[in-house]
């Protein structure tokens, strides 16, 4: 693959309006859109992963929405591996490719490349499991801020996954995770141009508010329902859907829920924020500027 391949990577908070810059983006320059979002995978998780509507997935070709099942293990490992070859692939009729999504290790993974890491024990995962299930996440987060604080502090909180792999990974090897996280970077046969969308903290957290809100008055609580024999998969352990879960265990009103998940998604857009802020490559803008985006884009490419 020629180093004349461009990969625009479009990052930023929930909420924010990265898919209707990535649709816009994709008309200009004529183009496919690889979501990297680790909900939107799932075809079963609709309304609340906020996936594109059938006009924005018309509007340009999408990858990596409604690809897997929940009942599928699908890791960042896979995702890079799988997103790679689809790339190679549309590399092959297309100079210009967009990546969309929230998720930062799923972009890290395809534009960085994972850290190789050494094996766990299966038996201490098992154990972990269980330990999520008698005592909830309180214990498995206690555990990992005392002995991975480093990792604790920039892992997504919200994803119980996460914070198990993490403790599992102390727990066998006896090493912190985060000294494995060196960000050693592969190298990559395309160029990436970073784009990040940003706006006023207190215009955004009204943003996520109303959307929850929308989510909601769309049939959130139904599509929860309808997906509480699949609850213990690691999906469905994410903002949103636990907190519905907790109302439908008789343990909070529904009231409570949906503030929770106002709270907990304002709490998530902060942490992406801190991500994605590691990376000095990424030029700002706000939702408002995509004509300044491609005019950006456009001095790149012809540079």
């Amino acid at each position: 693959m020629a180093l004349d391949k461009t990969l625009i990577v479009i990052v930023g908070p929930t909420g924010i309006g990265k898919t209707a810059l990535a649709i816009a983006l994709a008309g200009h320059f004529s183009t496919e859109i690889i979501s990297a979002d680790s909900r939107q995978f799932f075809k079963e998780m609709e309304i609340g992963t906020a996936k594109p509507s059938q006009e924005e997935l018309a509007a340009a070709p999408h990858h990596f929405i409604d690809s897997h099942s929940i009942e599928t293990l699908f890791s960042t490992g896979d995702f890079e591996i799988q997103a790679l070859q689809l790339m190679e692939e549309l590399f092959k009729k297309q100079d210009l490719l967009i990546m969309v999504g929230g998720s930062g290790l799923y972009i890290d993974a395809v534009c960085n490349g994972l850290d190789n890491l050494p094996d766990t024990d299966l038996n201490i995962r098992e154990q972990l499991k269980e330990q999520l299930e008698k005592e909830g996440i309180a214990s498995i987060k206690a555990q990992l801020k005392t002995y991975d604080p480093e990792y604790y502090e920039k892992v997504d909180q919200a994803n119980p996954q996460r914070m198990v792999r993490g403790l599992e990974f102390f727990l066998s090897t006896g090493e912190k995770l985060s000294s494995y996280q060196t960000n050693s970077k592969k190298q990559r046969p395309f160029n990436i141009i970073r784009i990040g969308l940003n706006m006023d903290r207190t215009a955004l957290y009204q943003q996520i508010n109303l959307r929850v809100d929308k989510m909601m008055e769309a049939g959130l609580l139904e599509e929860v329902k309808g997906l509480q024999d699949y609850r213990k998969y690691n999906a469905l352990n994410t903002v949103g859907y636990s907190e519905l879960f907790d109302y439908l265990d008789g343990n909070i009103t529904l009231e409570t829920a949906v503030d929770k998940i106002k709270q907990n998604t304002r709490r998530f857009a902060k942490r992406q924020l801190t991500w994605f802020r590691r990376d000095d490559s990424t030029t700002w803008f706000t939702p408002t500027e995509s004509k300044a985006v491609i005019l950006h884009i456009d001095k790149i490419l012809n540079s």
